[in-house]
């Protein structure tokens, strides 16, 4: 018996689908199991198909998994999209009411799901309870940690009510009681009894909102877009309990204008936008590099161009991230990884935008917002929080001398020259050094001048704190072999999938390692140059058509990265990463 097993369920919007999986990600964690999930839904209000994807292990998950081992059919539809998923000799279940599928190299169950739901709970809705009633008596996790999961959901609903309650939790034990009585199971996946550990389990966007309060944001102006819109739709609930401000704009440009307002008042302050959003927010992210007022913005990309696809993933974003904005615009870039780095990272990116004083991009996809992860309780440490530089209490400091008194608006110099490039910040109040932050170019007391030789000191200032960061941030690690003559680079979302890849690589005999660096701008130069030197072919896996990563590489580096692509809204397998490396070798 195998104890990891990878579950797929296909269906409609309204079929519970989503909701469904969520809760049987949510059980096999509580009983103890790692779990990785992906999921695609319709843009559209209407409806359409959607599926859910759950990889479900005793040992910890770094990709969703090359193909399903278990595929649940709700209609007809689902099956006809989804069947090529199912790995040769996988389990097929379906709703022998809806269709009869095609013979083929698979275990079959059918199970009537439509029948069970409307003629025995007699309630339609709890379809999705009859389906996880199901899989638990195929496969597990026991009926008792769904069940859990369903009542804490349900207790929490305003529409829940008692008899809802009942029609749910006998669905739940309708079709467990069917599976067990009426089907032979002849598959090997089996979730046996393991040791319940200290996790929690949560998205990638939970995880930045979680990151986001425990690195003292107190401010949030945004407008609703996917994949974005869970973060400003917690933070809206969660900030005034910290005594926090949120507020939803009228547009985009609006959102990060608010958000430049409340850095300025002292506030560590965010937006959150995917794609369309940040085109719109281009000049603003001009005006925080300019007047240097930090900010922190996520972008949870998502495939375009324009409107695009907005419930599909890409690393599409990298290329308008780093350079987008008329005249050089210093910024700095950080992608997070994995769920654990949406908490961690956005701590970081804080911290990054409050001590150099710029805005900070904080790169997801649509695939990591909505990605759940087991992680373990460790990952959520209290990290440092960085204060911002500023004039000394008394007035005094080396690039501000006797700022007391009514001279000392005229006197403060808020943007000195400084071997950093990192000058002291103040904000209103009472007993406060006031200054201009504006979008012209200024001096060093903030006042407009236009003279060729205060632009380049100024431009070379505002850039210094790019070197200061490069040398001060922490640096990526190599993940595989020291002698490796094939390395991957890769960036965002795909580091588990990449190391997975490199560790199926590595058991065939090739010695491959990879590198991740997660803060994209400054790049770790020296880290990347002896990576580079280290191997004698590096491949850059990227979820975008043009190659953006590789192109940043080729551009600073001189880097022939050979380069794989992939942008048809899905995330990478391991398993097509492990034949890239095979064709290379």
């Amino acid at each position: 018996m195998v104890n990891e097993v990878t579950i797929r369920i296909g269906g409609e919007s309204g079929e519970g689908t989503i909701s469904g999986g969520d809760i049987l990600s949510l059980a096999a964690s509580r009983w103890g199991y790692h779990v990785y999930t992906f999921r695609t839904f319709p843009a559209e209000i209407l409806g359409g198909p959607c599926m859910f994807q759950v990889r479900i292990s005793d040992q910890p998950v770094k990709s969703m998994g090359d193909a399903a081992d278990v595929l649940i059919c709700l209609n007809k539809e689902a099956y006809d999209r989804n069947i090529s998923d199912l790995r040769h000799g996988g389990v097929l279940i379906y709703d022998p009411s809806d269709f009869t599928p095609e013979t083929g190299d698979c275990i079959t169950y059918a199970i009537p799901f439509n029948e069970i739901a409307r003629k025995e709970v007699q309630l339609f809705q709890t379809k999705n309870m009859v389906m996880l009633g199901a899989i638990s008596g195929l496969f597990g996790p026991p009926l008792e940690a769904i069940s859990q999961v369903v009542q804490s959901k349900l207790s929490r609903s305003r529409k829940a009510n008692a008899t809802l309650m009942e029609k749910n939790m006998l669905a739940l034990d309708i079709a467990k009681k069917y599976v067990t009585e009426k089907l032979s199971k002849h598959d090997p996946y089996v979730l046996g009894p393991v040791e319940k550990a200290d996790r929690v389990v949560l998205n990638g966007n939970q995880a930045a909102v979680a990151g986001a309060l425990a690195a003292q944001c107190r401010f949030f102006a945004g407008y609703p877009i996917t994949p974005a819109s869970d973060i400003m739709e917690a933070l809206a609930k969660e900030l005034p309990l910290v005594g926090g401000t949120f507020l939803q704009a009228e547009d985009e440009m609006a959102a990060l204008a608010a958000v430049l307002g409340a850095s300025y008042g002292g506030v560590r302050a965010m937006t959150a936008t995917s794609g369309p959003g940040l085109s719109l927010m281009t000049e603003l992210i001009g005006l925080s590099s300019m007047a240097e007022l930090p900010a922190v913005i996520v972008d949870a990309q998502r495939a375009g161009p324009s409107t695009g696809m907005p419930t599909k993933m890409e690393q599409s974003d990298l290329s308008f991230a780093l350079h987008a904005g008329h005249g050089d615009t210093p910024r700095m870039i950080v992608a997070p990884a994995n769920v654990a780095d949406c908490y961690n990272l956005m701590i970081t990116a804080f911290n990054m935008a409050e001590r150099y004083q710029m805005p900070v991009l904080f790169l997801t996809d649509q695939s990591l917002t909505a990605r759940v992860e087991s992680v373990e309780t460790s990952a959520f440490q209290p990290a440092e929080i960085l204060p911002r530089l500023q004039p000394e209490a008394n007035g005094h400091d080396d690039a501000n001398k006797e700022l007391v008194g009514a001279g000392a608006a005229h006197s403060y110099a808020r943007y000195a020259y400084t071997a950093s490039g990192i000058s002291p910040i103040s904000a209103p109040g009472v007993g406060a050094i006031p200054y201009s932050a504006t979008g012209l170019e200024h001096n060093e007391h903030g006042h407009p001048d236009y003279e060729p030789e205060d632009h380049t000191a100024m431009m070379e200032k505002r850039f210094r704190k790019l070197d200061t960061a490069a040398e001060e941030l922490p640096k990526p690690e190599r993940y595989g072999d020291e002698d490796a003559t094939i390395g991957i680079i890769g960036w965002g979302s795909t580091e588990g999938t990449i190391q997975e890849a490199v560790d199926r690589a590595r058991a065939k005999g090739y010695k491959v390692a990879s590198l991740h660096p997660k803060i994209l701008s400054p790049l770790p130069d020296r880290t990347i140059r002896d990576f580079i030197r280290s191997v004698q072919k590096v491949i850059v896996p990227e979820c975008n058509y043009s190659g953006q990563l590789a192109n940043l590489l080729g551009a600073k580096y001189g880097l022939q990265a050979i380069r794989v692509n992939k942008f048809g809204g899905i995330p990478f397998t391991a398993g097509e990463i492990l034949r890239a490396i095979e064709e290379v070798s």
